[in-house]
């Protein structure tokens, strides 16, 4: 529906998680351009509220405090400054960012289970669940560890092993152990209050495939896919005792399920946002809801919190879009916390001072919104250098560095003719493009159109060349020069939505202190008489030296994953004793050692073998780039093995190396000095 039909506009973000900190993923999925969209609404003079927070129960953040000896409330609280303060100084514009453990939220979400509860909503089930008898308490998911029955993985969560990325529930793992006592569970009957989805099964249907087709393709489908398959009732409650107790009696030790806790959030966060006038965030159909959520919240947030809504009742009403992204990449790979592959926001802001728009900038213009894509380091430097130092930095940098040369700054009467008009009549058209782009949440594509405001003026001051101009007609270049200021005031305006720290510094130099979407196209915004300011370079380039830290950081990252999941190979099949005594192992000291020529991998040893100097090639150039180094080290090589060509040189055994986890190969060498030559027993 146009969002001209609603009075105002409600915006949530999904939860972001605090076992840890924010991602790009997380941001190019759904705080960015949930904030792009904010931003421009507000721009129009669209009434909006932003609503944010963090999600603070459940049982990887009970994991995280147990690993580390702390409570779970200290887990919380750490990560959910660092979140907030992270998305503040990125200018995440939330006119709240609460969080899931305030007393307002516990209220909201007790009452909405009593609600449903006294309504007859719920189904009650017995079921038999894993139990640790030592620790006296039923383990969730992820409280228990065992073998992978698919990959057998033996280190598998008992919800999804992370090897095949299968998805399990805790009784399928082989051998299963608790993660809490190292003890083996056991079976015990528990009983759970479950909301049976599949009441609103055709409820949902006819909302979402017949009245929102207009949905993106991968939300539309995925519901449709569960739909088409048959919803099942799920539980809303769990044995935890982190979380927002059950409001029962009889229902003593348990909390309310993480998924159903937190959707409640949004309504809790916007309680306390608007304490007096909430209900009219929610229940008012002039009120446009909208939940940017990533890929894998898609089926909590157009299925299970609609039907939680439905039967609720008391006129909550539902999403009228669900703009969801799909996954972001980072350098081929899949973001993962768990292995510390990810580019973190606080990291980011730390290494990066003052470059948050950059951030902005690349994760929008790389935006998964049709599929996966990938953020890579070159391209962050690219996207930096070429578009924002060389599009849009240049061309406000010539704008107002010209206008410094030839008139001190000032801005200058103008005549506009045919070329000036032909400018703004492209920035109209623009304008407008950018404005459909964003009403239906093609922020890449509209952040695209944006940059071409830009490229319309370095084209325009390269086609009147005022530098030339200013030779012969001071007039004419007044004016060129002019109608290159009133396009800053436009870019300024256009890129507040994607860009808002350039805008605001380029706002006051021009100055504009209110901006506005109606601005856009105006050549009227920075009247004559009037001096600009010096914002000095909006964008900087980025050296390949940083980029470099932040991928060696990576690979850092890699090596540390691959130690802490290293398994040893199996043992080989068994040999017989005289075989293994026929290999002639001996110690020999290396008086020369080189590169092979044309042979990245193939270091050329010349040892001392006791008897003569023997040569050998080995393939391990790449572990010890500084070949001169071994010279006087000591190694072990096999002796009697039969002369082989390699590269054309002869080698004449092989030496021994042990590779360890992260990959890396050490040499295998005696741990005090031996006479060359001498056997290894």
């Amino acid at each position: 529906m146009s969002q001209s039909n609603f009075k105002r506009t409600l915006i949530t973000t999904a939860l972001p998680y605090t076992n840890g900190p924010v991602h790009i993923g997380h941001l190019a999925g759904v705080y960015v351009p949930a904030d792009i969209y904010a931003r421009y609404l507000r721009l129009n003079h669209r009434e909006v509220a932003l609503i944010g927070g963090s999600d603070e129960h459940g049982v990887p953040i009970t994991l995280k405090a147990r690993a580390e000896g702390v409570t779970p409330q200290d887990i919380v609280d750490r990560y959910h400054k660092i979140i907030k303060d992270s998305f503040e100084e990125l200018g995440i514009s939330f006119d709240i960012y609460s969080r899931t453990t305030s007393k307002i939220h516990e209220a909201t979400a007790s009452e909405f289970f009593t609600r449903l509860y006294d309504n007859g909503k719920f189904i009650e089930q017995t079921s038999m669940q894993l139990y640790d008898e030592k620790a006296d308490q039923f383990l969730a998911d992820r409280y228990v560890t065992g073998e992978c029955p698919h990959c057998h993985n033996p280190k598998a969560y008992g919800d999804q092993c992370e090897v095949c990325g299968t998805s399990l529930n805790a009784t399928d793992l082989i051998n299963p152990r608790s993660a809490i006592t190292g003890n083996t569970p056991v079976l015990k009957e528990t009983k759970h209050w479950f909301l049976p989805l599949d009441r609103y099964e055709q409820a949902l249907r006819h909302w979402i495939l017949d009245t929102h087709t207009e949905w993106r393709t991968n939300v539309y489908g995925q519901c449709k896919s569960w739909l088409d398959l048959g919803l099942q009732p799920r539980a809303v409650t769990r044995d935890l005792s982190w979380g927002v107790p059950v409001p029962l009696k009889e229902a003593a030790g348990k909390v309310l399920y993480v998924w159903f806790d937190a959707p409640i959030g949004y309504i809790s966060n916007t309680k306390e946002l608007f304490p007096e006038t909430w209900e009219q965030w929610w229940k008012s159909p002039e009120t446009r809801i909208i939940n940017f959520i990533g890929k894998d919240n898609i089926v909590f947030h157009c299925i299970v919190f609609p039907a939680m809504l439905m039967a609720y009742g008391d006129g909550f009403q539902l999403p009228d879009n669900v703009p969801s992204n799909e996954f972001l990449n980072l350098e081929g790979d899949k973001i993962s916390t768990s292995r510390n592959w990810a580019v973190w926001l606080h990291e980011y802001l730390r290494d990066f001072p003052g470059k948050q728009d950059v951030l902005r900038y690349v994760l929008t213009a790389n935006a998964p919104e049709t599929k996966d894509n990938d953020f890579t380091w070159a391209d962050f430097q690219t996207r930096n250098n070429s578009e924002l130092v060389a599009i849009l930095g240049n061309f406000v940098n010539r704008a107002l560095v010209l206008n410094r040369k030839y008139f001190d700054g000032k801005v200058q009467e103008a005549s506009f003719t045919e070329a000036e008009n032909n400018l703004f009549k492209e920035v109209a058209e623009l304008k407008e493009r950018v404005s459909q782009a964003l009403e239906t949440f093609h922020f890449r594509e509209a952040l695209k159109l944006a940059m071409d405001m830009a490229r319309a003026g370095n084209k325009y001051l390269q086609e009147t060349e005022p530098w030339k101009v200013a030779k012969t007609d001071m007039t004419r270049t007044a004016t060129i020069l002019n109608a290159a200021i009133q396009l800053c005031g436009s870019l300024a305006v256009v890129f507040e939505p994607f860009l808002p720290f350039m805008s605001a510094r380029l706002a006051e130099t021009l100055p504009m202190p209110q901006l506005s979407w109606d601005m856009i196209g105006r050549f009227d915004l920075v009247l004559p008489g009037t001096v600009l300011g010096d914002p000095g370079l909006l964008f900087e380039k980025i050296e390949d030296d940083q980029i470099q830290k932040q991928l060696d950081r990576l690979a850092q990252a890699k090596r540390e994953n691959m130690i802490k999941s290293w398994q040893p190979e199996p043992q080989q099949p068994d040999v017989d004793f005289d075989t293994v005594m026929k290999a002639d192992l001996r110690v020999g000291t290396v008086l020369k050692c080189a590169k092979v020529k044309k042979a990245d991998k193939l270091l050329e040893f010349l040892i001392d073998d006791g008897m003569e100097k023997r040569t050998i090639v080995s393939g391990i150039a790449q572990h010890y780039p500084d070949p001169e180094a071994l010279v006087g080290k000591q190694v072990v090589f096999i002796a009697n093995l039969p002369e082989r060509k390699l590269k054309g040189i002869t080698s004449q055994g092989m030496i021994l190396s042990a590779m360890n986890a992260d990959g890396s190969l050490t040499l295998i060498a005696p741990s005090a000095p031996a006479t060359p030559g001498a056997q290894v027993k």
